[in-house]
C-alpha cells in the first residue's frame, strides 16, 4: 500500500487543512455511494419513495460540491503547496466534479425507476440492470477505499473493471436493440432501461477518473490515455 505523509509540515495549520480536504472528500464520497446504491435498490424493486428520496437529496451532493471547491481554491491560495501536497488538493478538486457528476447519474437512474414503476409488471432488462448496477457499486465503493488509503494498485483495478462494465453494457445495449425490434410496442420501456443503464456506465467511468487520479496523486503518473498494460507496468516497476 502506498501512502501519503500529511502530518508532515512546519505548519500544523497546513497539515489540518490538508487532512479536512481528505476527510471531506470521503464524505462526500459517502453520501454519493448511498445514492447510487438507492438509485440501484429502487430501479430493481420499483420502490419509487426510494427513488424520489436519491433525488431530494442531490442537492446535498451540490452542497458538498461548493464548500469542497471552496476549501481546496482557499488552500492553494493560502498555502502555494507544492509536489505532493500539490497534486492531493488537485485530485481533490477533480474528484469532487466526477462525485458531483456521479450524483446527477444517480437521479437520473431513480428518475429512470419512476418512470418504469408505471409501465407494468414487464421485467425486460431486469437481469441487465441488476448486473451492471453491482458492478458498478462493486467499483465505487473499492474506488473510494483505493483514496483513502492511497493505493494506487487497487485503483488501478478499478480501472480495469471498467473496461468489464463497459463490455457488459454493449451487450446490454444490443440485446435491448434487439427486444425493441422484436415488439416495437416495448419501445417506451425498453428506452427507459436505455436511459439507465448509460447513467450506470458513466458512472463507472466518472469513478475510473476518480482512481486515475488517486494514481497521479500517489505515484505522479498520469494513465487517462496509456493501455492497462502499460499503467500496471509503469505503476509496478516505479
Amino acid at each position: 500500500m502506498d501512502k501519503l505523509h500529511l502530518d508532515r509540515h512546519i505548519s500544523r495549520q497546513f497539515n489540518v487543512e490538508l487532512e479536512a480536504l481528505r476527510t471531506q472528500l470521503l464524505e462526500m464520497g459517502g453520501l454519493v455511494e448511498q445514492q447510487v446504491t438507492d438509485a440501484v435498490a429502487s430501479i430493481e424493486s420499483g420502490d419509487t419513495a426510494l427513488a424520489e428520496k436519491v433525488i431530494v437529496n442531490e442537492d446535498r451532493v451540490d452542497d458538498f460540491e461548493i464548500e469542497l471547491d471552496e476549501q481546496a481554491t482557499l488552500v492553494l491560495a493560502r498555502r502555494q503547496p507544492a509536489a505532493s501536497d500539490l497534486r492531493l488538493v488537485l485530485a481533490v478538486i477533480k474528484a469532487v466534479r466526477d462525485l458531483e457528476r456521479i450524483g446527477d447519474e444517480a437521479q437520473k437512474v431513480a428518475k429512470m425507476a419512476i418512470a418504469l414503476s408505471g409501465e407494468g409488471a414487464n421485467r425486460r432488462g431486469a437481469t441487465e440492470l441488476r448486473h451492471i448496477g453491482a458492478s458498478v457499486l462493486t467499483m465505487m465503493n473499492q474506488g473510494l477505499d483505493a483514496f483513502a488509503r492511497f493505493d494506487a494498485e487497487a485503483a488501478l483495478r478499478v480501472v480495469e473493471a471498467d473496461e468489464s462494465v463497459d463490455r457488459e453494457y454493449k451487450t446490454a445495449i444490443r440485446e435491448m436493440v434487439t427486444y425493441m425490434m422484436e415488439d416495437p410496442r416495448e419501445i417506451s420501456r425498453v428506452m427507459n432501461v436505455l436511459w439507465a443503464l448509460r447513467a450506470l456506465e458513466r458512472i463507472g467511468d466518472h469513478v475510473r477518473n476518480i482512481c486515475e487520479h488517486v494514481v497521479y496523486l500517489v505515484r505522479g503518473l498520469d494513465i487517462r490515455h496509456i493501455s492497462l498494460d502499460e499503467a500496471e507496468a509503469k505503476i509496478l516497476n516505479q
